[in-house]
């Protein structure tokens, strides 16, 4: 219907299915509809919904490593895609990845359409390059070509394989081959009504009167073939044509000609630029979008891992931050001390000056805790009213662990607790202090040990339980 330049009706039929893509599809699938969609849309000058469709159709290609014709097919329909909006390196890649899929998908009908669409932009690669090395582009766009034409099915197909294998002919100078295959694509072309292949068709005949220097006929096939790649608003094939037509048109003297072409060609080229700028826009929206996701996630990570009272680590914060702290710590040959803190008489607060004041009793405590310790010491609340303070760079000072301790104990001792508290009995801290180079857990045993000590011999005292060797891992053997 588009390439009979229906273009109306080829858009409401679009609406009517862009939207229906079955949610239990297989994921190759559903790639393949949206890539084909946005090659649609793009046609139908709808830029925004192409790229948007392309870019899920792509993502969900990526996560797909299957060797099926539906892959090969997708690929290819993206590699047009990205010929046709000026990512012309990326289509080179994906078409030649969308042959070798096709090939050992063994599916004949979908590997002659990715052949077309790869010997096509070689084509397009050859007349755009450099004079020197157009014949050799020619002939590598001809094997394919031809490789197509041996195994197509497909009518359609079948007139694309044609039109390009005409051109590449062409420009390898078999002209007489070049101008049946070209007359061969038109005729075919305008029994089906496929304004695509009578373009190409005029597009070959063109080129091929051009080097005969029939450059008046060149000049009417050339203007034929611009006037249907615009009816199917086809960027890629509208911008080679009007420029091929405008160096017609300057040969012989044209000047009105000439300008027309360039008009055209400018109009191609700027439809182009502003697909490309449309995508670098989505695409700035689209990492604008990832990136605020991605710090909504790091902040709920972190929240999760945070204690909402204190703002100190929770348990499950130390337990992610404690494997990397202790490794450090023994990469560089040091001996980890972990201090664990137990708040005296807590619940005589809660009872006594209520829930409230015991939580600003707690905020009390976690402050003067970060005060004593070090930047990089990791503190946390356990649970209740118990706190973890985690020493992995200890220098050379085998008695850091018990200092800081000490230093915590005695602050929380020797804390004004009247604007806290009133009259209500001030908390101290009871600690039991371990270390060695064990786990988390062993460290937290050998610790809590030490705090029963300080409990059982009176409270607001330290304790340090002796050095805590890891636990070898036991090998079974047979």
């Amino acid at each position: 219907m588009y390439n009979a330049g229906r273009v109306p009706e080829a858009n409401s039929l679009f609406d009517e299915v862009v939207t229906k893509v079955s949610p239990g599809a297989d994921r190759w699938v559903r790639s393949a509809v949206l890539v084909n969609r946005a090659v649609m849309a793009w046609r139908l000058g709808r830029i925004p919904l192409a790229l948007e469709l392309a870019a899920e159709g792509w993502t969900d290609l990526d996560a797909d490593r299957s060797d099926s014709p539906a892959v090969a097919h997708t690929m290819g329909s993206l590699g047009y895609l990205m010929e046709g909006i000026g990512n012309r390196r990326a289509a080179l890649e994906m078409l030649r990845m969308s042959v070798q899929v096709a090939r050992r998908a063994g599916n004949t009908d979908v590997l002659a359409q990715c052949l077309q669409r790869l010997g096509g932009s070689l084509n397009f690669r050859a007349c755009a390059g450099s004079p020197a090395a157009a014949p050799a582009i020619f002939e590598e766009a001809l094997a394919y070509l031809d490789e197509g034409l041996g195994i197509v099915k497909d009518e359609m197909h079948h007139r694309a394989l044609l039109g390009a294998c005409g051109r590449s002919l062409a420009g390898v100078g078999q002209l007489d081959k070049a101008e049946e295959l070209g007359e061969e694509t038109l005729r075919l072309s305008l029994d089906a009504d496929d304004l695509w292949g009578i373009s190409v068709g005029n597009w070959v005949l063109s080129v091929v009167r051009r080097e005969q220097d029939d450059l008046d006929e060149a000049r009417t096939l050339a203007s034929r073939a611009v006037t249907n790649a615009e009816r199917i608003n086809d960027t890629s094939l509208l911008l080679r044509f009007s420029t091929e037509l405008a160096d017609i048109c300057h040969s012989l003297g044209d000047s009105v000609g000439e300008a027309a072409a360039l008009r055209r060609s400018m109009q191609a080229s700027r439809t182009a630029t502003e697909t490309l700028q449309e995508g670098l826009g989505q695409a700035l929206e689209q990492r604008r979008v990832a990136v605020q996701a991605q710090r909504l996630a790091v902040a709920a990570q972190e929240a999760a891992a945070r204690d909402p009272l204190t703002g100190l680590a929770n348990r499950l914060g130390l337990e992610r931050a404690a494997a990397t702290l202790l490794e450090s710590t023994a990469a560089r040959g040091r001996v980890p001390w972990l201090v664990l803190v137990d708040v005296d008489w807590f619940k005589s607060v809660n009872d006594d000056a209520g829930h409230a004041t015991g939580d600003a009793a707690l905020r009390e405590i976690a402050a003067l805790l970060r005060r004593e310790c070090r930047a990089d010491d990791l503190v946390a609340r356990w649970a209740g009213d118990e706190f973890v303070v985690l020493l992995g760079d200890t220098g050379t000072n085998r008695d850091v662990g018990p200092n800081v301790a000490e230093r915590i104990r005695a602050a929380v001792d020797g804390h004004d607790w009247t604007m806290v508290l009133g009259a209500v009995r001030r908390p101290t801290v009871s600690i039991g202090v371990a270390a060695g180079p064990a786990k988390l857990d062993q460290l937290f045993a050998a610790a809590d040990m030490a705090l029963y000590r300080a409990k059982r011999h009176g409270r607001n005292r330290v304790e340090v339980e002796p050095s805590v060797d890891e636990v070898p891992e036991i090998v079974s053997g047979n």
